[in-house]
């Protein structure tokens, strides 16, 4: 690497790099602790009967409250992107964001109902909006040199987010296990807490990185945060409007009618911008062909997160109602939330395996294309399913199943999100024309968005009372996730080839 690429900026020593780095890490591992803690808890708690403190709701309305939140948590991190870039400053968007989620996780650790309760995930949604794009933002520019060092540096970061999720499930799990639900999102709340006050007295090793909004502080940048401040306030308020107006029953709340509508909605926008890019964005031939290729990949990003996130909502369930988690020996009984730390831990310890098979297979002229590893991530999963079909057979039988039936599940689906995840990001940004990539990113969240509903969907097709249909029911998703892998495998090399080089 050229002596430019990684030469240190002025006014930077090489220490405040780390410094910075760690600042930013400990900031994602606690958020993470608390958003993965928190999402462990809710569909386990909204189905709960409210004599043991939990809403008593069926699953179907549980777990479609469960994909409007995971969903929510994606769609909102464009105007986040937006208000830090022209308003804020991605430093305060984060400090701003980090107190409403705080603020957020200690409604639900009080709630004495759902007003209140689901106002806290309101708060908590639009706190993540805030914190998450814009953190990652600040890595960015703590290297803006780029190269091996920024690499480095996301990937120290990327450890960060893993841990977090890890250790949030295990705490918030047993102390609601243990002392109530209450507790268990009060712990939330005290993670986030913890990453507020290092991020406070830390901040200063950032050396300015993402200290103050994209424009210029003339008079031009002010009457554009003028006026965008009055569009988030608007925003807020209609917001709130819409929220006391559903609480008070002037407008029908229904979370499976609200999910089933927003995921068509969502379908619409992205058709709409497809075509948009496809037929009147004046692209050249090179371009659309590109388009084509991430429509492809639109595609298959959102099928696989609407099995992947079963993690939360319907594999969580089956944790609580049909493992034995009782370990005899020492008369504990492991808390349903903490299989939700697997996915991280496994993260861990096989993402680097899988960086050095692609880098191995690369030097050999072997490296999969995009939509190949996208198909063997949608296979993957397929087959982390297939382990639930002989499960749920034990379970339809009358019997309970042992751990390692989930444990291998969320094993497959981590190889297949390993296989997906890492690759999507960086192959949109290389595919996406220069003068669309900030639209196209966000085109990205939406794929991820629209999975995180139909996985909400999905679960709540799983009935209690109907334990016989369960086999059938992880059969289907096993059938069509591998008829989509496959077919996306079949078409790799000319949907490669419409990449014009790109890989």
């Amino acid at each position: 690497m050229s002596a430019s690429t990684d030469a240190v900026p002025a006014g930077r020593t090489v220490l405040g790099h780390p410094r910075g780095l760690f600042t930013l890490f400990f900031t994602e591992m606690w958020e993470r602790f608390t958003y993965y803690g928190m999402r462990a808890l809710l569909v386990l708690f909204l189905v709960d009967a409210v004599a043991n403190g939990g809403f008593g709701l069926d699953d179907k309305t549980a777990t479609a409250i469960y994909g409007l939140y995971t969903a929510a948590v994606y769609l909102v991190a464009l105007p986040g992107g937006w208000i830090a870039d022209r308003l804020l400053g991605a430093q305060r968007a984060v400090w701003w964001g980090g107190i409403l989620i705080m603020i957020g996780t200690t409604l639900l650790a009080v709630a004495v109902g759902p007003p209140s309760f689901y106002t806290g995930l309101v708060v908590i949604i639009l706190g993540v909006g805030l914190l998450k794009p814009n953190i990652s933002a600040i890595v960015a520019e703590l290297y803006p040199e780029g190269g091996g060092r920024r690499d480095a540096g996301f990937t120290v970061f990327y450890m960060g987010i893993n841990l977090g999720a890890f250790i949030g499930p295990l705490i918030t799990a047993w102390l609601a296990q243990a002392y109530g639900w209450g507790a268990g999102f009060f712990s939330a709340a005290v993670g986030m807490a913890i990453g507020l006050t290092q991020f406070h007295f830390t901040k200063h090793h950032l050396l300015g990185a993402g200290a103050e909004p994209h424009y210029r502080a003339d008079e031009d940048g002010a009457l554009v945060r003028k006026r965008g401040w009055r569009w988030v306030v608007g925003s807020v308020v209609v917001l709130g409007a819409v929220i006391a107006a559903g609480f008070a029953g002037v407008l029908p709340f229904d979370p499976v009618t609200l999910a089933t509508g927003t995921t068509f909605v969502i379908v619409a926008m992205a058709s709409a911008f497809f075509a948009y890019l496809l037929f009147f964005a004046g692209l050249d031939g090179v371009e659309r062909r590109r388009i084509v290729v991430v429509l492809v990949l639109f595609i298959a990003c959102a099928l696989f997160w609407s099995g992947f996130e079963q993690a939360g909502s319907s594999l969580n369930l089956f944790a609580e109602r049909y493992t034995d988690r009782m370990i005899d020996s020492f008369g504990f009984e492991i808390p349903a939330g903490w299989f939700q730390s697997l996915n991280p831990i496994f993260i861990l310890l096989f993402a680097p395996m899988f960086s050095a098979l692609w880098v191995t297979l690369a030097r050999r002229n072997l490296d999969p294309s995009a939509p190949a590893k996208f198909a063997f991530g949608l296979i993957l999963m397929g087959l982390g399913f297939l382990v639930m079909v002989e499960a749920s057979h034990l379970v339809a039988s009358g019997n309970k199943v042992l751990p390692y039936w989930l444990i291998f599940t969320y094993l497959l689906h981590t190889f297949g999100e390993l296989c997906l995840s890492p690759v999507g990001l960086s192959s949109v940004t290389k595919l996406a024309p220069q003068r669309f990539v900030g639209q196209i990113m966000g085109l990205w969240f939406l794929a991820t968005s629209l999975g995180n509903l139909f996985a909400g969907l999905i679960a709540g097709e799983f009935d209690a009372d109907n334990v016989a249909a369960m086999p059938g029911q992880y059969l289907q998703i096993v059938m069509f996730s591998v008829i989509a892998g496959v077919v996306l495998l079949l078409i790799a090399r000319p949907v490669q080839k419409l990449a014009g080089g790109v890989r």
